[in-house]
């Protein structure tokens, strides 16, 4: 089929009316990367609101969930247009940083492997920001592990019991509703007896928390379910196939660490080069040299996400293009902790008042080693690399096949 010039004038006229539409909106809405921006803590409920209230604006301008389908709460559009946005909002922050595990990780797990029925439930909401969804994967003896997991879901009638516990879970402080893989068949090898579930964190049943982090903050929590009750009809995808969704929730979470949108992937070798400049350090040929490398890791990044869109425009989940995003991402991270602090030195650690920076300089420097770890290790993300693009051997498994009720643990 061959398109004319007519019909790429008007996808042209269209794409263009399109970009002013979102310019307008995040010029009416939102601050410049760098400027005045909220951080989420454990008491943050008036921040929240106003994130949901962001979110809201976002879908009354049709701009919020550009590419799901109108039926499900989204826009309707195409991927063409999340691309359009996703560019023209890189260097603004959006304001809803509290919704970028709802709709990076457990918006497209819904729509993917969710029923009519749990679409038309839950998604609208999600999609609006009038719940917040976590997603309760590790576990005090699985982290790199997860297919170790023990938290336990019991089938009684037309219900599954819940219990276990969940550590290092982002957000569940103030979240609505949770993805979680439970173990449903311990006689089965422990990848095959998974399943994934939609949990209300805000049943009495489920405890969460805070845990205090280096930085200061309390955003991952320890959750804990006793007899927490879930509707049978809540179990994502069939039976004991958690393990696949797992996988591929893990996918769309790297994706969105390495090459999402957003305040996270914003490029800041470009401010930091101001900055040096500012500072007059920009001659030093050391910092010269580890800001062209941050550079050029972001322009590689942003290639990077260029394929992934691809294969998502395709119709597939992403693959270890995934975890070659999130490593990379990781690096960027390191690159811009370090660039930062030589060039801003003590104020990075110890300030005097609000307005020099000094404070955001150090939970960002703090922050950064967090990265490696989110999502799957780096060493995790390099094992993924070598088996599936380098074709490496696997590491040994002297269980593999076993029933995961006799694999010795901790």
């Amino acid at each position: 089929m061959t398109t004319t010039v007519e019909e790429a004038s008007v996808d042209r006229i269209e794409e263009a009316e399109f970009c002013s539409r979102v310019e307008t909106f995040l010029e009416t809405h939102c601050n410049r990367i760098g400027e005045d921006q909220e951080m989420v803590g454990a008491e943050d409920a008036d921040v929240i609101a106003r994130m949901k209230t962001f979110q809201g604006s976002l879908v009354e301008a049709g701009l919020a969930a550009l590419s799901y389908p109108a039926e499900f709460g989204g826009a309707g559009l195409t991927k063409r247009h999340q691309e359009l946005f996703d560019q023209a909002s890189k260097g603004w922050h959006l304001p809803n940083s509290a919704l970028s595990i709802s709709h990076g990780m457990c918006l497209p797990m819904l729509s993917q492997f969710g029923t009519d029925e749990q679409k038309s439930i839950f998604m609208p909401d999600c999609i609006s920001g009038a719940t917040i969804w976590c997603q309760l994967f590790s576990e005090p003896g699985a982290g790199s592990d997860v297919a170790g997991l023990a938290t336990r879901a019991t089938r009684d009638g037309d219900q599954w019991i819940l219990r276990g516990q969940k550590v290092w879970t982002s957000g569940a402080h103030y979240a609505d509703y949770g993805l979680i893989v439970a173990r449903t068949d311990p006689a089965l090898p422990k990848h095959q007896g998974l399943s994934m579930f939609i949990v209300d964190m805000r049943d009495p049943a489920v405890e969460v928390r805070p845990l205090r982090q280096i930085s200061g903050g309390t955003g991952f929590n320890e959750v804990f379910f006793t007899d927490t009750q879930i509707p049978a009809d809540w179990l994502l995808g069939g039976l004991n196939q958690g393990w696949n969704l797992a996988v591929a929730m893990l996918m769309f979470e790297r994706v969105s660490i390495g090459a999402g949108g957003g305040a996270m992937n914003a490029n800041r070798a470009p401010g930091l080069i101001r900055l040096a400049q500012d500072l007059g350090r920009s001659e030093d040929p050391l910092t010269r040299q580890a800001l062209a490398d941050l550079w050029i890791r972001e322009r590689i990044r942003g290639f990077i996400g260029q394929r992934i869109r691809s294969a998502v425009q395709a119709g597939n989940v992403p693959g270890p293009e995934g975890s070659i995003a999130k490593l990379n991402g990781a690096v960027i991270a390191r690159a811009i902790r370090d660039a930062t602090m030589d060039l801003v030195g003590v104020t990075g650690q110890a300030w005097a008042t609000d307005t020099d920076g000094g404070d955001r300089w150090a939970v960002g420097c703090l922050s950064a080693s967090g990265i490696s770890i989110a999502g799957g290790t780096d060493e995790v993300q390099r094992n993924i690399i070598g088996e599936r693009v380098l074709g490496l051997p696997k590491e040994p498994d002297p269980y593999k096949g076993a029933a995961w009720e006799t694999v010795p643990r901790n």
